[in-house]
């Protein structure tokens, strides 16, 4: 399957990134092409399953965004949240590494299938939507 990955420092400790990423309702700020999430009672717990809804129309060069299910794969606090989107057959793996007290490097990978048409940058836009918000708290 294809590969994209990215990493990006964020301006922000590590503690404060996973509070924002572990709030499901936080999904759909910063994941491109999702314009909301209801999660299921289990919030971020491995094999917890939550609604998507896609936000993105399909033109003649770009596929729509599916509404589906987002499956937690893992999840180990504060380090690690990996998901599934279901209907895009797209795995992701998000890790977040302290890289000083008031920062946090946060690492990107994504896999989907040739037939999805998988963005190279996708992962660099999640992590650029992921950077500008905890940049926006850091100003606070």
């Amino acid at each position: 399957m294809p590969h994209a990955s990215a990493s990006r420092e964020l301006l922000a400790p590590r503690e404060d990134v996973w509070t924002f990423v572990a709030e499901p309702h936080h999904f759909a700020d910063w994941w491109p092409g999702i314009a909301g999430v209801r999660p299921d009672r289990r919030g971020v717990a491995e094999g917890a399953r939550w609604q998507v809804q896609g936000s993105e129309r399909p033109t003649l060069f770009r596929q729509a965004t599916a509404t589906g299910m987002l499956l937690v794969r893992a999840v180990e606090p504060p380090e690690l949240f990996a998901w599934t989107l279901t209907a895009n057959r797209i795995d992701a793996e998000l890790r977040l590494e302290e890289s000083a007290p008031d920062r946090t490097l946060a690492a990107l990978d994504v896999e989907a299938p040739w037939l999805y048409g998988l963005s190279r940058g996708l992962p660099r836009r999640a992590l650029t939507r992921l950077h500008s918000l905890c940049q926006t708290a850091a100003d606070l």
